[in-house]
């Protein structure tokens, strides 16, 4: 039986960053890659293709720093 993969839905997902990073909030992953225990995805500025960096995916598990799918500031910070 195959190994079960680590974040199966990663790639083309969307993620809002708390803080901007090089200017930018909005990014989706564009590849990915495994590297012995860890799962690194490969992040793009949603408005600027070249903004681009990779990241270990579990960090993206992390509330403090990253949100599922593209959020206004609004919604970030529980606004209406």
């Amino acid at each position: 039986m195959p190994k079960k993969q680590k974040y199966p839905h990663l790639l083309n997902s969307k993620w809002t960053s708390q803080k901007k990073i090089d200017g930018w909030r909005h990014f989706r992953v564009i590849n990915r890659k495994n590297q012995s225990k860890w799962v690194y995805a490969e992040m793009v500025a949603a408005c600027d293709p070249e903004v681009r960096f990779w990241i270990n995916a579990q960090l993206l598990k992390d509330r403090s720093q990253w949100e599922a799918g593209w959020l206004s500031l609004r919604e970030m910070h529980g606004g209406d």
